[in-house]
């Protein structure tokens, strides 16, 4: 099969491709191709712009752009980088399904990332009205919650083309050499982690092995569309996500952070940090999905080892 890639050179992309690059022909989309080449599997054919795989005739698409969320303060300025980072990748994708389709030729399915700030914040734990979140899960309207609206919003207009969309919304993504746990590692190690404010906010996470099977997944299965949590079935709160990193280095976790010292520090931002949701792969798991990594301890052991 032909899988067109974007985002394909980030920390999530680059082992998808690994895993799909035995069997499948695989176009990458990125701004900087031969960066790109040099991080992805001999033979991927590395473009720069989504339109460009006109030709190719991809049959699948795999959509993972999308600046980093967690990188700078959210000024107005960076609030539109990130939706339209998001936003114009997603648009040209379903005008390269609407291109194909006048020719016969539609993609079988778009699989488009979108994030668990979908569901905005959720009570904590121990609060009135906490419970886990699934896909039918109402969500709490703030920014993070509107970028991912919107950029679930344009991907679902690839099925007008005649292209199955499902719509991937993911948690903290752990594993080795990137991702948040490359940033946490270091004060951990040095017995200066701790909780970020009171901890009792919940962190949706997933190992990086079970998020690419996930996004196999959805590829190979044809009955699937709509919106699938991509997490583990075991969220944790970041106090115990807090005490188990610890554990796993050996060291102790005695540091938290004040609520007050990352809003001064992070501005808006913060709430990445202090909010959370108690989200659950609730449609995932009854398609048939089984995560390798379902709680927290094994992944960590696995990937710490």
């Amino acid at each position: 099969m032909r899988i067109l890639i974007t985002g394909g050179s980030g920390f999530v992309g680059q082992r998808l491709c690994q895993r799909l690059a035995a069997d499948h022909q695989l176009v990458v989309v990125s701004r900087d191709p031969e960066a790109a080449r040099r991080r992805l599997p001999e033979g991927t054919q590395v473009i720069a712009n989504v339109l460009e795989a006109l030709d190719a005739a991809p049959e699948a698409l795999v959509n993972l752009a999308g600046e980093s969320i967690a990188t700078k303060r959210w000024s107005d300025e960076q609030k539109r980088r990130l939706i339209d980072s998001r936003v114009d990748v997603t648009q040209d994708l379903v005008m390269l399904c609407a291109k194909l389709a006048a020719n016969g030729q539609a993609p079988r399915v778009l699989v488009s990332a979108s994030a668990m700030g979908y569901y905005g914040a959720q009570p904590k734990q121990g609060e009135p009205g906490q419970r886990p979140v699934t896909e039918e899960s109402s969500a709490h309207d703030e920014f993070a919650h509107r970028l991912c609206e919107r950029w679930e919003s344009v991907a679902r207009g690839a099925a007008e083309h005649g292209t199955r969309v499902a719509l991937l919304r993911i948690g903290l993504v752990l594993d080795q050499g990137g991702g948040s746990l490359q940033k946490m590692l270091p004060p951990f190690k040095l017995g200066l982690g701790g909780r970020f404010g009171d901890g009792r906010q919940f962190m949706p996470w997933v190992h990086r092995e079970d998020l690419v099977r996930a996004i196999e997944f959805l590829l190979e299965r044809d009955d699937l569309k709509g919106p699938f949590n991509g997490s583990a079935p075991h969220p944790v709160t970041n106090a115990a996500f807090s005490r188990s990193l610890a554990r796993q280095l050996g060291r102790p976790s005695l540091f938290p952070v004040p609520a007050a010292v990352l809003k001064l520090a992070f501005g808006e931002m913060s709430r990445l940090l202090l909010t959370g949701a108690d989200m659950r792969p609730a449609r995932l798991e009854a398609a048939g999905f089984t995560f390798t990594y379902p709680t927290l301890d094994k992944a960590l052991a696995a990937i710490l080892d």
